[in-house]
């Protein structure tokens, strides 16, 4: 970001262009082939005229996601702006491109990077592709709630004084649940040990321009950061944005995201980001504080039925939870004989209510810009009927969400050697070759590379008796899995 220069965050200059090019009446010889929608009048019909229309291919009045140089050079800039980076890339992969982007641009096959194991399996991906060596800092587990928490400081200066050649450090930022590390002080300890710090800020978009929130990752110094734009920020499904510091070499990343990313930049994509970060920039404030408001609201009500715990920044401890983000309206099922998924079920099939996720223990109800508070009363009181006509005892639950791995070989070595398929309970004590995880929110249960125990076992399999969404293996029935065919 160039501080000297002045930003005007009421333009969207990709948003402008396609304005201006829809006016222009251009004969469409190149692709997509539906040419403004005219040849597939039943898509057409579905999504409109207006969004089909500018469903275009790069040209030079539009600029070049690969190389831009005018109108997303612009909006690039302007999101950098807003976000307080020294620069800002729009991303059409989703946050996995991003997440990917910026472990394949600081690690090298044999590097080795510091991470905490509940991280998204697209950072896993990205060590099967770069052979990087996962250093894991295991994180505290809350036993009454059954999550992870986050990385302590002790863990991470540990793994840092324990592998001084690691290239970086990498943290979740919130994670899923809400739960924040002491972003500022793991920036520091890395820089001070000449290692980068990524930050996987998927689900912190709100940080940058809510009041009273956790700090974000470019305010706390770290080098990298993806942010989800299309989940608390507002814009369409699979846009995201990469953020980084005045360390990282723009040049250099990027030319790591033209490896992956398309060549077909979408153009939906790209200007819901543009008109997303300017709605943010001038009225983010704003909304956030009656996100939050809403939030607070809905734990206060769903705390007083009885049998749920709607948790918040009453678990901050100031080290493996040292803050929250108030927006995240997790719930704890348990204490009623339901799990997570269970409600998450019910809630959905019984209420037409579609939350984000459920797990063994706890639910998710993802609040953002879009929330309005008649949709909460109608959640509270869902939740309360099903504590009414579905509560039983808990006896005989699990609850632990996070099982700590033994990792035998890196990522990538196990994904690529020999492999041979076995039943589940004929694979304990073999290491895995392929992932199996509950999607959401895709924290792999197993890595490639990783132990096969009992533990595990038993713990897919009551996940999968209990309706989670197990995502991962080849067997899509996951009754097999793949393991090395050789003893490590």
């Amino acid at each position: 970001m160039n501080s000297e220069k002045k930003y005007n965050q009421r333009r969207a200059p990709i948003y402008e262009a396609l304005q201006q090019f829809r006016q222009m009446r251009v004969v469409p010889f190149d692709v997509p082939g539906h040419k403004h929608g005219r040849g597939n009048p039943e898509l057409t019909a579905f999504l409109g005229e207006q969004c089909v229309s500018i469903d275009v291919n790069s040209m030079k009045p539009l600029d070049n996601l690969c190389h831009p140089v005018s109108v997303i050079k612009e909006a690039e800039e302007l999101a950098a702006d807003a976000f307080g980076a020294s620069h800002a890339f729009l991303m059409v992969g989703g946050t996995t491109s991003s997440v990917q982007t910026m472990i394949l641009s600081t690690c090298k096959r044999g590097d080795k990077i510091i991470l905490p194991r509940n991280v998204h399996r697209s950072v896993i991906n990205a060590l099967v592709l770069c052979g990087a060596i996962p250093i894991y800092v295991n994180p505290e587990v809350d036993v009454k709630l059954g999550i992870s928490l986050g990385m302590k400081r002790e863990q991470v200066a540990k793994a840092i004084n324990e592998n001084p050649d690691a290239v970086a450090v990498l943290v979740n930022n919130p994670t899923y649940y809400g739960i924040c590390s002491d972003l500022k002080e793991i920036v520091k300890m890395a820089h001070n040990a000449n290692m980068y710090c990524l930050v996987d800020e998927a689900h912190g978009t709100h940080f940058y321009f809510g009041d009273n929130m956790p700090i974000s990752a470019m305010a706390a110094g770290a080098d990298m950061a993806s942010v989800s734009m299309h989940k608390s920020g507002g814009s369409l499904t699979q846009s995201s944005l990469l953020l980084t510091g005045p360390n990282i070499h723009q040049g250099h990343v990027r030319q790591i995201i033209n490896l992956t990313q398309t060549t077909s930049g979408s153009y939906l994509l790209m200007s819901s980001l543009d008109i997303s970060r300017r709605n943010l920039a001038r009225r983010g404030k704003e909304i956030f504080a009656k996100v939050i408001e809403m939030a607070d609201y809905a734990r206060e009500e769903i705390n007083a039925i009885g049998g749920y715990y709607a948790f918040g920044r009453e678990l901050i401890n100031n080290d493996s939870i040292f803050d929250f983000d108030a927006t995240k309206l997790s719930v704890h099922t348990r204490d009623i004989g339901l799990a997570g998924i269970e409600v998450y079920d019910l809630l959905r099939d019984e209420y037409d209510i579609q939350i984000e996720f459920g797990d063994i223990g706890n639910i998710l109800a993802y609040l953002s810009i879009g929330d309005r508070m008649q949709e909460l009363e109608r959640l509270v009181s869902a939740l309360a009927e099903i504590r009414r006509r579905y509560q039983k005892t808990s006896k005989g639950l699990l609850s632990q969400e996070y099982l700590p791995p033994e990792v035998v070989i890196s990522p990538q070595e196990a994904f690529y050697a020999k492999k041979k398929s076995l039943p589940l309970e004929e694979s304990i004590g073999c290491v895995c070759s392929e992932f199996i995880m509950c999607y959401p929110p895709g924290i792999p249960i197993l890595a490639p590379g990783e132990r096969i125990t009992n533990d595990i076992i038993q713990y897919i399999e009551y996940a999968k008796a209990k309706g989670c969404s197990m995502t991962g293996p080849e067997d899509p029935d996951i009754l097999y899995i793949n393991v090395l065919d050789t003893e490590v």
